[in-house]
């Protein structure tokens, strides 16, 4: 899996866990356009290749976590090019 697929997964389980949250909710939240959460979230439709770290970290932080914490998932086990 690539790691744009990873954290787009990683992150839109976090959004469903939380249940009463949508993707909209989360980028207003976090102070950035909707289209960037779903482009994340989405990234075979999109064909985005990359994720800043600072946004991957804005987003975290709204969801209350931290880094290490984002990344503590096995999506992060075997990550290809």
């Amino acid at each position: 899996m690539r790691l744009i697929e990873a954290i787009g997964l990683r992150l839109d389980n976090l959004i469903k866990a939380r249940g009463n949250l949508t993707e909209y909710e989360l980028a207003k939240q976090a102070g950035m356009p909707r289209s960037t959460v779903w482009k994340i979230t989405h990234p075979d439709l999109t064909k985005v290749k990359t994720v800043k770290l600072d946004t991957v970290y804005q987003l975290a932080d709204t969801l209350g976590l931290n880094l290490k914490e984002f990344f503590d998932d096995h999506l992060f086990d075997d990550i290809s090019d």
